[in-house]
């Protein structure tokens, strides 16, 4: 898939993320690379078949206090390559689990634990 398009489908995910929460996200940065690199046991991850799809890194909205200025970005980073390796090669496949990455790392952002992320998935996917 073109880079374009794949940067496309990030923006439509985020795009509908309902509205509340997305007036709530600032100093955030969505990147995609190509390929993980291996994750701290720290950071939140969301993984298919032992692969690495996104990665949230930062401070969650909930444990910045009133000190928090001047940081730089948080950051989703969203690995296109394996997403494409486990749901290409067809764009829907790729498009659907995108959207549900995205929203997974937002998730985290928003300062979600994993089993509070997944009932938000469970419950925008009715």
């Amino acid at each position: 898939m073109k880079l374009s398009d794949f940067e496309s489908i990030i923006k439509e995910a985020v795009d509908a993320v309902p509205e509340p929460v997305r007036k709530r996200m600032e100093n955030i940065a969505f990147v995609i690379e190509d390929d993980p690199r291996a994750a701290k046991k720290t950071e939140h991850t969301i993984k298919s078949k032992g692969t690495l799809l996104g990665l949230y890194q930062g401070i969650p909205l909930p444990k910045r206090s009133a000190y928090y200025s001047g940081a730089l970005p948080d950051k989703i980073t969203i690995f296109k390559n394996s997403i494409e390796k486990i749901f290409g090669p067809e764009y829907k496949n790729i498009k659907n689990k995108t959207i549900e990455v995205v929203h997974h790392e937002i998730g985290h952002y928003l300062g979600m634990d994993e089993h509070t992320v997944r009932q938000w998935e469970k419950n925008r996917k009715k």
